[in-house]
């Protein structure tokens, strides 16, 4: 699996800001902030995928995000953060008076990789809980868990279950074949040294 390097203290400063200001110009304008890529450092310039999400008092406010890099990084979280607080279709759009309250987390995503697996058994066994992003698709539905959340369902098993649910799959369904790919994902704000 391919891995990037992480970002500066400093570069990941820089996309918080962006990404909140970015809700900012949303709740000003309706519309997300103009970025310039350009205007940015190499790091940030670079086409990577990114997730956005929203907390608010410890649960989740939204998420919206890509697994597929298409945009630089600075662009795609200032979309992607717009996105989360205004088009998130789980949620209303954010209200003014719900900005200041609001936790932040930005993921960058390395590019997938398809996983080769027997069965469910041995998709399980091949899983790294904590590090691992997962992507499973049977047909046409599709679905995603980030590395995060590993922090709320830490076993292999209970982790592709609700994944599966995610994605409409239902338990038993042995349609066509599952399909799945795995990725990592740099975490902002970073986790604290332990």
């Amino acid at each position: 699996m391919q891995s990037l390097e992480p970002l500066s203290a400093a570069q990941a400063e820089t996309l918080l800001k962006v990404a909140r200001e970015s809700i900012a110009a949303g709740l000003e304008s309706g519309k997300p902030l103009a970025v310039r890529p350009s205007d940015y450092v190499q790091a940030l310039r670079e086409v990577r995928a990114s997730f956005v999400t929203l907390n608010r008092e410890g649960r989740l406010r939204g998420c919206i995000g890509s697994l597929e890099a298409r945009l630089a990084l600075v662009q795609d979280v200032a979309d992607h953060a717009f996105a989360a607080a205004f088009r998130d279709p789980r949620f209303a759009p954010l209200a003014a008076n719900e900005f200041s309250t609001l936790e932040i987390h930005v993921s960058i995503l390395t590019p997938n990789e398809a996983l080769q697996f027997e069965d469910e058994a041995d998709l399980l066994r091949q899983l790294r809980p904590g590090t691992d992003g997962l992507i499973i698709a049977r047909g046409e539905r599709r679905a995603t868990f980030l590395p995060a959340v590993w922090e709320s369902l830490p076993e292999p098993a209970e982790f592709l279950a609700h994944l599966k649910l995610k994605a409409g799959i239902a338990p038993g369904d042995v349609g066509e074949p599952l399909r799945a790919w795995r990725y990592t994902a740099e975490s902002i704000p970073r986790e604290p040294s332990r």
